[in-house]
């Protein structure tokens, strides 16, 4: 008989030439089971999707409630719909009062793209700014916005009208002018090896966007939800955005995404041309459901509170090891640098060996990932400390 495996190559898109290609058969809490029973700590949170962890009870409950009721009605924005509401009313009651409406899509690639388009549609404009070493997503717009030809050049033309500047270079903000629709930019570059934009810089970003009349986009993609130790991760600078593009963790392991923004900015996208932006599944009502709970878990047990306290015991018991040459990040998004390539590699497949995944980053090879589920306990966190431990000493 055909295995899952062989089925898998044979009839599965692939990524890459070399998946890691793990059968998992159930998930639950920080744990991913093997079809042969082994389990694995999921120390990436399958990329800071599972903040909540694998299945939490909440979230699974609010799913199989909302199964009863509905699924898909109508094209997004078309119906009143319980789930998107709620959700929205709870997340913008816990954000700025200048970020307060929601516009539901499906995934972090088309908030950006959201983003992009009412950047444009609101100012009249057509750049738009990123930052080397970003990544916001493999779609053609999101796309477009990253600078590593490696990952660009079989895809040209790209969307035109995008400008390159250096993360945290305060100088080159005057590259921002009164053409500019939009700047794009994490707070803290993810695969950038987890990179946290300077406070001066953030700030001096902010004033120059109010200057020209741009709007400030922060992607809070792979940093929302806690994950950082705050809600947002914005929100360590003192400033507030014009639309903020959320997905990942926000649907507690269920796809949705969206971007946020002020309802004056919104509006744009109503008018001239109607239906200026469209998704056919935005804000399904089993996803939102599932966002609903997932939230209200984070906000209730103050996962991001906590996020602080247990990223530090990751650093406290990693940061002497001889293998380590230096930690950066926030909260529980945590990266550990080591030699080179060839050892980050050697972890991660010994991770896998020992019962533990981890993963490096797109722009930076020397660092490995430690972001494992917020609700990750004490005890967890030092059986994890162990195993990675174990890896680092075959180096």
């Amino acid at each position: 008989m055909i295995s899952h495996r062989q089925l898998f190559f044979q009839h599965v898109g692939q990524t890459s030439q070399a998946p890691m290609a793990l059968e998992i058969e159930r998930a639950e809490g920080i744990y991913m089971y093997g079809a042969d029973g082994k389990k694995y700590i999921d120390l990436v949170s399958g990329v800071s999707v599972s903040n909540v962890g694998h299945r939490h009870p909440k979230v699974v409950e609010a799913v199989k409630n909302q199964l009863d009721k509905y699924m898909h009605l109508m094209v997004y924005g078309e119906y009143i719909q319980s789930p998107q509401i709620k959700y929205a009313k709870l997340l913008t009651d816990n954000i700025s009062e200048k970020l307060n409406s929601v516009y539901f899509v499906n995934s972090g690639s088309e908030a950006i793209e959201g983003s992009m388009k009412l950047a444009k549609r609101f100012t009249g404009r057509a750049e738009i700014i990123s930052f080397k070493n970003a990544y916001h997503g493999s779609t053609h717009g999101a796309l477009s916005l990253m600078n590593d030809e490696n990952l660009t050049q079989a895809f040209r033309p790209l969307v035109p009208a995008i400008k390159f500047l250096d993360f945290n270079n305060e100088d080159q903000l005057s590259e921002i002018t009164e053409k500019t629709a939009g700047v794009i930019v994490e707070a803290i570059q993810a695969e950038g090896g987890i990179v946290p934009a300077s406070l001066p810089f953030m700030q001096k970003l902010r004033q120059r966007c109010t200057e020209t009349g741009t709007l400030l986009i922060i992607d809070e993609i792979q940093t929302g939800f806690g994950r950082t130790g705050k809600l947002f991760a914005f929100e360590h600078y003192g400033i507030v955005p014009d639309i903020i593009a959320i997905a990942k963790g926000m649907g507690g392991g269920m796809p949705i995404g969206a971007f946020v923004s002020d309802i004056e900015i919104m509006k744009s996208l109503t008018h001239n041309p109607a239906l200026g932006h469209i998704t056919t599944f935005g804000g399904h009502p089993v996803s939102a459901a599932g966002a609903l709970a997932s939230l209200e878990v984070i906000l209730e047990e103050k996962l991001a509170e906590e996020a602080n306290r247990k990223g530090q015991i990751y650093i406290d018991a990693l940061i002497n090891h001889p293998k380590i040459k230096s930690v950066r990040g926030k909260g529980l998004f945590l990266a550990f640098e080591l030699e080179g390539a060839d050892a980050v590699e050697k972890v991660i497949n010994k991770g896998v060996e020992l019962g533990f995944i981890s993963d490096p980053f797109l722009f930076d090879n020397k660092r490995f990932r430690i972001a494992p589920p917020l609700t990750i306990t004490d005890d967890e966190i030092n059986i994890s400390i162990n195993l990675v431990k174990e890896a680092l000493d075959i180096l």
